[in-house]
């Protein structure tokens, strides 16, 4: 049950710095969101390492519009609901999260002038 807690603790804490970065010099919302396309093809490349993060995203996403977990839902109401808030919290934060950091690999990616080094 602590375990339970930390975690969903944890969840809490990533979405809320993860909305109020924009508020502190991150990037906006919408900064993020239009992100999310430039960082799956970027991850689909080969070019950015967020292959295993965006595997725990889609498997959280499944998991919360999977069919098989409605039936948690109607047999334990409240809750059954509170698995899938904490999972939802989660999977905001770390789509946040990680779009900023993509956000600042790409802005480091486009300071670099590609090119061969000369000995």
């Amino acid at each position: 049950m602590a375990t339970r807690t930390l975690r969903r603790t944890a969840a809490f804490r990533a979405l809320f710095r993860a909305l109020t970065a924009g508020s502190r010099g991150g990037p906006s919302l919408g900064k993020r969101i239009a992100a999310l396309p430039r960082m799956i093809a970027a991850t689909a490349r080969g070019e950015y390492d967020g292959g295993l993060r965006l595997a725990l995203m889609t498997a959280a996403t499944a998991y919360v519009l999977s069919p098989v977990d409605v039936l948690p839902e109607l047999t334990l109401l409240i809750f059954g609901l509170a698995d899938d808030a904490v999972m939802v919290t989660w999977l905001a934060g770390a789509v946040l999260a990680e779009t900023e950091r993509f956000l600042a690999w790409e802005a480091a990616r486009d300071s670099v002038i590609p090119g061969r080094v000369v000995h």
